[in-house]
């Protein structure tokens, strides 16, 4: 299907509407519980969420394309202020909270399952929680509404990782592409060296900022004004929620509490691979004042693959979300010459699980990318 024959306006409809395919995930769990006892394949269909994200949906993109469509500036005021794209985002704080306790309501009826094939289950619920808390949450920690904040600091919460709120907006947006930040992978770093880095300081930076700017503004870090410690309580409270529910269904607490910090693990997890995918080898000049030049989309590895695009909200805009933060996610915009990954965001996650295939694929890229200019040539 060619998509750059469709009207553009026409198409603007499309990915309107396109965006509702963000309930797709939200029901994965939930079908392969219904789709393992329709057929008694069991441990087939445990993981049948991660085969539709890291499978089927890699396989439409190729088939349907690239998005064409840039929005119109003169339209983009207008089209900002639409309450129907700020409605999804905010739908998923709900339908989240309600689906991992749905999620682990199954895992106790899927009493078929192997070690293993439950394994995968709770692998399937942390991927949708990368996909909708995660994502979604980093959509709407942007926004300069309150109702928004504190919704994606919720969201964020139900993943146990709320100090991304904090450390994402004032500490890799300021450092991204640049040795300061962990979340910005070095030229021939492997995944494997890049993740335990990224959790740790990623983790302890969020408090170290808030800390620095909860003293510009004159308060107490240990206070009720720290916006993480309520946000980290709400997470051990949906941790504690979710084990007395196993217990009324008749499982131990404990377990409870478990699914929880793995499917939080998972997700989180996932948030910082995709971080190793988006600036892979990319940084910023220093200039002679010390300082990094200005974000530029050429900081950022972009990717315009149709489907994964409504998927993810246009997260695939990452070069443009970059340069721009404040824009929503209906409005980013394709920069066809900033760097490209070679596929969508799934397809590059199976990639960089495997890290002699990444860099056989991405080193070049970068390598190419700086060709002409020796100053910013990629060393190891």
């Amino acid at each position: 299907m060619n998509l750059a024959n469709i009207n553009p306006q026409t198409m603007l409809r499309i990915k309107k509407y396109g965006y509702l395919i963000f309930m797709l995930p939200l029901l994965l769990p939930p079908v392969s519980y219904f789709l393992g006892h329709l057929s008694a394949q069991h441990t087939l269909f445990a993981g049948f969420s991660l085969v539709v994200v890291f499978g089927i949906i890699p396989l439409l993109d190729l088939l349907l394309g690239k998005d064409p469509v840039n929005p119109d500036e003169k339209d983009v005021p207008a089209l900002s202020e639409q309450t129907f794209y700020r409605l999804l985002t905010l739908s998923c704080l709900p339908l989240y909270a309600a689906g991992i306790f749905t999620y682990g309501y199954l895992l106790l009826q899927w009493q078929e399952l192997s070690p293993i094939a439950m394994l995968l289950y709770v692998m399937s619920c942390g991927t949708v929680g990368g996909i909708i808390a995660i994502n979604v949450g980093h959509e709407l920690i942007h926004k300069n509404t309150k109702t928004e904040q504190i919704a994606g600091g919720l969201l964020l919460a139900l993943v146990t990782y709320a100090g991304f709120k904090v450390e994402h907006v004032y500490g890799h947006h300021v450092h991204v592409s640049t040795p300061e930040d962990a979340s910005s992978s070095r030229y021939n770093q492997g995944l494997y060296a890049f993740l335990p880095h990224a959790y740790l300081h990623n983790f302890l930076n969020a408090w170290k900022l808030q800390k620095a700017r909860m003293q510009r503004k004159g308060q107490a870090f240990w206070g009720p004004k720290n916006e993480l410690f309520w946000y980290y309580a709400v997470s051990f409270a949906v941790s504690a929620l979710m084990g007395y529910a196993f217990t009324l269904w008749g499982a131990e607490f404990w377990m409870g509490v478990a699914f929880f910090f793995a499917q939080s693990f998972i997700a989180f997890t996932l948030l910082e691979i995709i971080n190793y995918i988006e600036h892979y080898g990319l940084h910023r000049r220093k200039m002679a004042n010390g300082k990094y030049e200005r974000v530029q989309p050429e900081h950022s590895w972009n990717s315009n693959y149709f489907l994964t695009n409504m998927f993810l909200f246009q997260l695939q805009r990452h070069s443009d979300h970059h340069a721009y933060a404040n824009r929503r996610y209906q409005v980013l915009r394709h920069h066809e010459d900033s760097p490209q990954l070679p596929f969508g965001y799934a397809t590059m996650f199976v990639i960089a699980l495997i890290p002699p295939l990444w860099k056989a694929i991405m080193n070049p890229r970068v390598e190419a990318y700086y060709a002409d200019d020796e100053l910013l040539a990629p060393q190891s």
